[in-house]
């Protein structure tokens, strides 16, 4: 393999090794301490740690090392190599941060007063490591593993797959959890969400503008000599009129809404204007790739 190639299978793997080591620490040093519960298959090896004092690195192999090779018989072995990357990164990091800890090097976070301030911290950090993991191509094995499959035999979402996992492991949580801490779960499970869709859409955001109107050309012309932002003119024709016209679409950042909304209203204030969320934007005037 040549050196290029083996730099960029680096830049792919690296991400994922940085993701699932935060995803361990978060877990091992905010969550298990304090008596929380995290969704997924993680959740059962939680559970059981909670039951039966078993590691959760040692469960977290034993319980995906099946499903990786189901997985890998109905997926494949393309769609499975950074899950198994994935797996193996977790389960060798919470094996590394479980000895870390028993030898006292780490002191994992203790508190019974401020629960919510862990479950803040817990829910950064795991969505942190899950978000760079997700960026990157990879996973990190697991009720991930069991929806891919399912929606690959019967068509299944894979959204509903993992939320009735989820919904039924914290159900069973109740068990050997008070449901104030299930409470407490919930914010950190809707932090880590919030985290992993910030990491994986792109920090930069930005507004697309779609702007049909009869004197487009003019909008264009004017957002380009006042902005400095390119606009393309796109051929339109009215469903109802049948009459031609055109479409500007330009991309802009947040800060230049405003002012791009008061160039379209001084020029045709009938225009019509579609705006929409964009993230993670490359090319002249925003990110470089």
């Amino acid at each position: 393999m040549s050196t290029a190639k083996t730099w960029v299978q680096l830049k792919l793997v690296l991400p994922i090794l940085l993701g699932t080591a935060l995803y361990a620490f978060g877990l091992l040093y905010f969550i298990i301490p304090n008596q929380l519960m995290e969704g997924g298959l993680t959740g059962v090896t939680v559970l059981i740690n909670y039951a039966f004092g078993v590691s959760p690195s040692l469960t977290t192999l034993i319980l995906n090392v099946p499903l990786f090779l189901i997985g890998l018989k109905v997926l494949g072995g393309r769609q499975m190599i950074y899950t198994g990357i994935g797996v193996g990164a977790l389960t060798a990091f919470l094996w590394l941060f479980e000895k870390l800890i028993h030898q006292g090097w780490i002191e994992p976070l203790h508190t019974e007063n401020d629960l919510l301030l862990a479950a803040l911290y817990a829910g950064v950090t795991l969505g942190a490591g899950l978000g760079i993991v997700f960026r990157w191509g990879g996973t990190t094995g697991g009720s991930d593993i069991i929806a891919r499959i399912l929606n690959r035999k019967y068509g299944w979402s894979m959204g509903r797959v993992l939320l009735g996992i989820d919904f039924v492991i914290i159900g069973l949580s109740l068990i050997y959890i008070p449901k104030e801490k299930i409470l407490y779960t919930l914010v950190a499970v809707f932090i880590a969400s919030k985290v992993i869709d910030f990491i994986q859409e792109g920090a930069y955001s930005a507004r697309a503008f779609m702007i049909i109107s009869d004197h487009a050309p003019q909008i264009a012309e004017q957002i380009t000599k006042d902005m400095d932002r390119g606009v393309t003119l796109i051929p339109a024709i009215g469903a109802y009129s049948k009459q031609a016209k055109h479409m500007a679409y330009c991309v802009i950042s947040r800060q230049e809404f405003r002012r791009l909304q008061t160039i379209v209203r001084s020029i045709d204030p009938r225009a019509f204007v579609i705006i929409s969320d964009v993230h993670d934007v490359h090319g002249e005037g925003f990110k470089e790739s």
